[in-house]
């Protein structure tokens, strides 16, 4: 396969070989060993919204059993409600919603955008937000500052214009986006785009520059946001003598000198166990409980009881006009109500995370142990191999695999694909795995997210050994496979 010059090149040559890629990597399924009767059924990660992973029997049994009693709603709200503040003290609360991203619009709604009522011209307010991966969610609530990024979400989902990610701008509000210090912005892909390199982000660099956004700003400022993620991959590999990146911990304390809100994406987290909003410095957190965590198809929102006020009430759970302690009824945003079954599962998931959370980070701890063992079995030239970090994350569950430094000293490395070639249908890496028979996971920006649940783990949530590793040698295997017809080996 010849070797290309330049970047363009080289995934212009490998859109050319996809259908090779393909009859490849199928053939390498066999090689491998993949059995028949799983393929299709198991993947790298059960933390995909489009194909979460099969619920726990303590998950099952709680939902199952909860559904044949009658309980109130605001019942089961007030358990979570307790579960929160003995973890977090009594000055933290929450509420539960239907989604991660429920839960992102109504604490951007209530937070940071403009009220609609009043006489006169409603005015303007803005939010910053670093520019890091998956900005399409915790950056997509306002229209984009500064004007070069103004397309920035134009091909990412099904859907564009005012029924796709463009219509999630609230009322009268702007995302200022703020690049950070030590990252890069290279163009990658079939479907080129600027993807995010994170790895060398300097804390200490990107607080001062978001700390002069946010001086140009102050007459307009909101609040700030951010992801909740911890590892190297996503920026946050710096962290203080207590585990809490330093960035996180910087931008809180930043939004509390100014006395605005910081809120925190942590779709892909762990309530307890990861993320910890007190060491962050953040006001609010908000989870897919479906992901990481465990739960059936939900959100939740917890943060500082002031802040939770106006939140609680616009879903209609902070007591009624007559007077309350809680409510369970119609309100802004009654749609988000995320039901009785998945109200029932989010109680237990926050149960074991607080009483037992080596259910979930034990697997963690042996599919770290699978991911080393595999990678370190690679069949890719020694310069390669040596820009490959691998990292766990209890927070997310996950085992990271980061590559953007095989790209070093200008040489070309392991091929990056933006997110725009994941809903292009040109991300390598993902549809390759389909062809595998191993349901993909986010393997986006140079960055390969690993985690346990998607016919995995057994009925307790524990690893099952030889299917994990059909699961990682598929991916390795296929690296290798893309790796040749990106012309990089033999």
């Amino acid at each position: 396969m010849a070797k290309p010059k330049y970047k363009f090149q080289m995934y212009r040559q490998l859109q050319a070989n996809i259908a090779n890629i393909y009859a490849d990597a199928r053939k390498a399924a066999d090689e491998i060993g993949i059995p028949k009767e799983i393929r299709g059924k198991f993947g790298l990660t059960g933390a995909i919204s489009g194909c979460p992973a099969p619920l726990r029997d303590d998950i099952m049994k709680a939902g199952e059993e909860g559904a044949k009693e009658v309980i109130p709603l605001a019942k089961l709200v007030d358990e979570l409600r307790e579960i929160v503040k003995s973890v977090y003290g009594d000055e933290w609360d929450c509420a539960p919603t239907s989604t991660c991203e429920a839960g992102l619009w109504v604490t951007f709604d209530c937070l940071f955008s403009p009220p609609l009522l009043g006489r006169g011209d409603n005015y303007r307010s803005r939010y910053i937000a670093p520019y890091e991966k998956h900005l399409h969610h915790q950056g997509s609530y306002g229209r984009p500052f500064p004007p070069r990024f103004k397309d920035i979400f134009a091909d990412r989902g099904s859907t564009a214009g005012e029924l796709g990610f463009y219509g999630k701008r609230q009322n009268n509000l702007d995302t200022i986006i703020v690049p950070l210090a030590g990252a890069r912005y290279d163009v990658h892909g079939i479907k080129a785009h600027p993807v995010p390199l994170l790895t060398d982000v300097d804390p200490e660099e990107s607080i001062e520059i978001i700390g002069q956004y946010a001086d140009i700003h102050l007459p307009m400022l909101a609040g700030f946001t951010s992801l909740g993620y911890e590892t190297p991959g996503y920026g946050y590999a710096v962290k203080d003598e207590d585990g809490a990146p330093l960035l996180q911990k910087y931008i809180g304390e930043l939004a509390r000198s100014y006395d605005l809100p910081y809120v925190i994406d942590n779709a892909w987290g762990l309530p307890f166990v990861g993320c910890d909003p007190r060491k962050a410095n953040a006001d609010v957190i908000i989870y897919s409980m479906d992901k990481a965590t465990g739960a059936a198809t939900s959100g939740l929102i917890i943060g500082r009881e002031e802040l939770m006020v106006p939140i609680r009430r616009a879903l209609g759970m902070h007591g009624d006009r007559y007077g309350t302690t809680a409510s369970y009824g119609k309100a802004a945003y009654v749609t988000f109500d995320p039901g009785k079954e998945a109200l029932l599962t989010q109680v237990q998931a926050l149960k074991v995370l607080r009483d037992n959370p080596e259910v979930l980070t034990k697997p963690v701890d042996d599919l770290e142990r699978i991911v080393r063992e595999e990678f370190g079995k690679i069949n890719l030239p020694a310069r390669l191999k040596q820009g490959i970090i691998i990292s766990k994350s209890y927070n997310s569950t996950a085992v990271e695999v980061n590559y953007e430094k095989t790209w070093a000293g200008g040489e070309l490395g392991i091929p990056i694909f933006s997110i725009e070639d994941m809903y292009a249908g040109t991300n390598i890496f993902q549809t390759g795995c389909a062809q595998m028979g191993v349901i993909p996971t986010v393997a986006y920006d140079g960055n390969i997210y690993i985690s346990p649940g998607l016919g995995t783990c057994d009925s307790k949530g524990q690893l099952i050994e030889d299917v994990t590793r059909y699961a990682v040698r598929a991916l390795v295997r296929l690296i290798e496979i893309t790796c040749k017809y990106a012309g990089l080996t033999e």
